[in-house]
């Protein structure tokens, strides 16, 4: 079941505009990143064609697989070694905030627990 529904997903993300955010390619303050458009004139609030797509849930994944790893797992993300022991059957990503020494011994204990790594610094997986 999981399988089909991811399947579905990313033929729905093929088809999914790149939405960027009104008037971003005019000025350089403003940042690609979606926001919603709320002026009274605004063409892409009023949703005239020319001018973009807007956010609606349509554009959605399936619920059921909702935060999965294109993998098939689901993704964890860990903190400490103790997160380890909730993540039985699940991809692991590693913090960013997580220096080298603590990290090495979350990959060795992640690799004897045979969890996936998504994001590995050593060597291996």
């Amino acid at each position: 079941m999981t399988e089909r529904l991811l399947r579905v997903r990313a033929r729905q993300k093929g088809k999914k505009p790149e939405f960027r955010r009104h008037d971003s390619h005019k000025k350089v303050k403003l940042s690609e990143s979606w926001r919603k458009p709320r002026g009274l004139h605004n063409k892409l609030r009023r949703q005239i064609s020319a001018k973009g797509s807007l956010v609606k849930p349509g554009y959605g994944s399936p619920k059921a697989v909702k935060g999965f790893h294109p993998s098939g797992l689901r993704e964890v993300l860990v903190r400490c070694a103790s997160d380890l022991q909730t993540a039985e059957g699940c991809a692991v990503r590693i913090a960013s905030t997580i220096g080298m020494k603590k990290r090495i011994d979350i990959e060795a204990m992640a690799r004897d627990m045979k969890l996936k790594i998504l994001n590995p610094k050593t060597g291996g997986e």
